[in-house]
């Protein structure tokens, strides 16, 4: 019997009550919410000296609470348990010996519910420190669940790409939020999110969180097949040209999670019907579909009526432009892994404070940047500076510059999009179908271009510039409420910025 193993049958009855306690605490301070999400299956496992043995049913839960609740969980466990100078938290399996199950079992789970769950085939666990010999059956068992997913006809997924290393701010928030819920359901557990709809621009993260999804549902003992949209068809044409049709569809819809990326580029008639009829199996059936595309399904034109209703029925989120204090964030995550290759790399504040103002595009633009920093200590081998970063990522800088938009073309665009003239819009009139488009081209005029409120006033019709803030604050305050309207002022955005 290990050392861990005995400290775990010594857990007493004062212990489980301290624990309690703490729990409630954490209740009271977090919110209902928070709780229910992240620590109804945190479990106290063994009582040592100077330490709290906590443990958690999957490697994301136990990521996830390290990360962000690690410190509160040991402030709130010191002031009922004597001398706690740290807290482990593992990932538990089911396997644990029928003395120390019992005394762990949350007070709502009946025995019937327990026999049940000893019945079930056994949880993924994964060893916390370094591996020693061969790897643990639970561990194959890891890498069974994802061989046998990523062999239905998924698409390669990067190790790399995963939640602890997805990069969250206020753009992606709603997003990152909604694919880690996605990702902690149980099996068995009826979808929350049914389809999950992302949609981004290119560089902003879209297929990053996909992937992250997949690796954590695999995780969770539930089988997840990411695809992007050229892989479903060409998967789809070659099961036509093998005579497999009947296979694939059967592989496919015996699936948790079905994570489509790119669907824009879905095309044909058939593979369309095909997907649609793949998507109601799976969505009827209670499973996960959770899709990725660079527009709102609004804007897919392409694809079938169908297909649109079933993305339109889900939970819809859109991955913004990046911030600058998430572009600082992603800038100084791409230096520490350079530097982990070229321990000389160093970027000063100044110059990572630069490239985060001038860079304002996406991802994939930050990380070129850094790539061009470090080509430039390694192959010059002198100091950067503002000047000499200036001078490194100037390509960078000279593909983003931004459009000039004129207030004219804003005006023209909104009028002929709600079905009114621009003389409309100069007008005194104020019926409703007139005064909402003119705030709307305020406001569309006051944030992509640089006039300021007064001229903007004067080219509305001699108005006040008081006139221009109240109609930009209002649509400011609808967007933030109104989702289709959020949609038509993103579009009208677009087309703006592309004529």
């Amino acid at each position: 019997m290990s050392d861990r193993e005995t400290m775990a049958d010594r857990i007493s009855a004062e212990d489980q009550k301290r624990w309690e306690r703490v729990r409630e605490r954490l209740r009271a301070e977090l919110g209902d919410a928070v709780y229910n999400s992240w620590f109804t299956r945190l479990e106290l496992d063994a009582v040592a000296p100077g330490a709290l043995h906590l443990s958690v049913p999957t490697k994301f839960l136990k990521s996830w609470v390290q990360s962000h609740y690690a410190s509160r969980i040991k402030a709130r466990a010191a002031t009922e348990f004597d001398k706690v100078e740290r807290v482990v938290i593992d990932v538990r399996s089911s396997a644990r010996k029928p003395k120390q199950r019992d005394a762990l079992a949350g007070r709502d789970e009946t025995i019937q519910t327990r026999a049940a769950a000893d019945n079930k085939p056994q949880p993924l666990a994964f060893v916390t420190g370094a591996d020693t010999g061969d790897a643990p059956a639970p561990r194959r068992a890891a890498r069974s669940v994802r061989a046998d997913a990523d062999a239905v006809i998924g698409s390669p997924l990067d190790r790399r790409l995963s939640f602890s290393t997805f990069l969250v701010g206020p753009s992606n928030q709603l997003a990152y939020a909604a694919a880690c819920r996605v990702a902690e359901a149980r099996p068995g557990d009826t979808p929350l999110f049914n389809p999950l709809y992302t949609h981004a621009s290119v560089g902003l993260g879209k297929t990053h969180l996909l992937q992250a999804l997949a690796h954590a549902t695999n995780d969770n003992r539930r089988r997840a097949v990411y695809l992007t949209a050229e892989r479903f068809m060409s998967g789809f044409v070659s099961s036509l040209t093998t005579q497999t049709s009947i296979a694939f569809k059967e592989r496919l819809r015996d699936i948790d999670m079905l994570i489509i990326d790119d669907v824009q580029f879905l095309q044909g008639k058939s593979i369309q019907q095909e997907f649609c009829h793949t998507i109601n199996a799976l969505i009827d059936a209670g499973r996960q579909v959770v899709v990725a595309a660079d527009r709102p399904p609004s804007e897919l034109e392409t694809l079938d009526e169908r297909v649109l209703s079933r993305f339109k029925g889900g939970l819809c989120v859109d991955i913004g432009p990046l911030d600058e204090a998430l572009r600082v964030k992603i800038l100084n995550a791409r230096i520490a892994a350079s530097q982990d290759t070229h321990a000389g790399f160093h970027v000063p504040e100044e110059v990572i404070s630069y490239v985060a103002r001038t860079i304002l595009t996406n991802g994939r633009d930050l990380e070129g940047a850094v790539n061009r920093l470090l080509a430039h200590v390694t192959l010059n081998g002198a100091p950067l500076t503002v000047e000499t970063a200036e001078t490194a990522i100037r390509d960078l800088v000279r593909t983003q510059e931004p459009k000039r938009v004129k207030i004219d073309d804003i005006q023209k665009l909104v009028a002929s999009h709600y079905n009114i003239s621009r003389a409309d819009i100069l007008s005194s009139r104020r019926t409703a179908n007139v005064v909402r488009p003119r705030q709307i081209a305020m406001y569309l005029s006051k944030t992509l271009t640089l006039r300021s409120l007064p001229e903007i006033g004067r080219r509305f019709g001699g108005r006040d510039h008081t006139t221009v803030l109240h109609a930009v604050r209002k649509i400011e305050e609808l967007v933030a409420k109104d989702k289709s309207l959020a949609e038509v002022i993103d579009l009208l955005r677009r087309i703006l910025n592309e004529q």
